[in-house]
């Protein structure tokens, strides 16, 4: 299989704290990787890292071959690497159809923007009923679907996705799961942190267990059974879910 992101020897840091260390592991092109791990244990800055957010203090993040570790978002984005940060990071004062082309912005040439406009719209028509309001003013869920439309849009080659069920409603959490998969069957790479193991492995097909910043336990998810990861997430962690 073709590799489309390569993690190699990544390390991350905030001034004397280090968040990542050591961390590799390859995504093939089309497969979905769920990024596991507790409540700090590096997921969100793996997740900024690939995205251009925060910049590596050492290893090395290779998009089919090309170095891209250190390069501002706006570079990585243009070369189809969609993020959806944790709290959804939307424009509250923009309308949602302004949310929307600032993100199209850098995913598709002008000429193809308003198509893709439509298309978000079409995949979530609550989002037709809201075009004017500003972002700020949704409902949580609308904020999430908002967040989901802003990429899928344009589906991307690859997606990085953080926690984007967290604090959701279970039909929302559906409606994430549904999006992920709708992306996954038009060929997108999918790169998911999430806090629901057990669906997260039921969508994913590999998973990395971090630990403090590590990698504790990486393979196919359907070989990531519940036993083997408790003493990597926690048995109450496990059992929440």
């Amino acid at each position: 299989m073709t590799v489309a992101l390569q993690v190699q020897q990544l390390a991350v840091s905030y001034g004397d704290a280090r968040a990542l260390s050591g961390v590799t592991f390859d995504v093939a092109e089309g497969r979905a990787l769920a990024v596991l791990g507790a409540n700090g244990a590096g997921k969100s800055s793996l997740a900024a890292a690939i995205a251009g957010v925060v910049k590596p203090a050492a290893g090395s993040i290779r998009l089919r071959g090309t170095e891209i570790g250190g390069s501002p978002p706006h570079r990585i984005a243009r070369l189809g690497v969609a993020y959806v940060p944790e709290g959804r990071g939307i424009f509250p004062n923009l309308s949602v159809t302004e949310n929307l082309r600032a993100m199209l912005r850098y995913a598709v040439p002008r000429s193809e923007r308003a198509a893709a406009v439509d298309r978000a719209i079409a995949l979530f028509p609550l989002l037709g009923e809201r075009r004017r309001q500003p972002a700020g003013t949704l409902s949580g869920g609308e904020q999430q679907m908002l967040a989901l439309a802003r990429v899928l849009a344009a589906p991307p080659s690859i997606l990085i996705a953080d926690e984007m069920s967290l604090g959701l409603a279970p039909k929302l959490v559906d409606l994430v799961f549904d999006s992920l998969a709708r992306a996954k069957e038009e060929g997108v790479t999918v790169v998911l942190v999430e806090q629901y193991v057990k669906r997260a492995l039921e969508y994913a097909d590999d998973a990395v267990v971090l630990r403090q910043g590590e990698v504790a336990w990486s393979g196919r998810a359907s070989e990531a059974h519940s036993e083997a990861l408790a003493s990597y997430l926690g048995a109450k962690g496990l059992e929440s879910q």
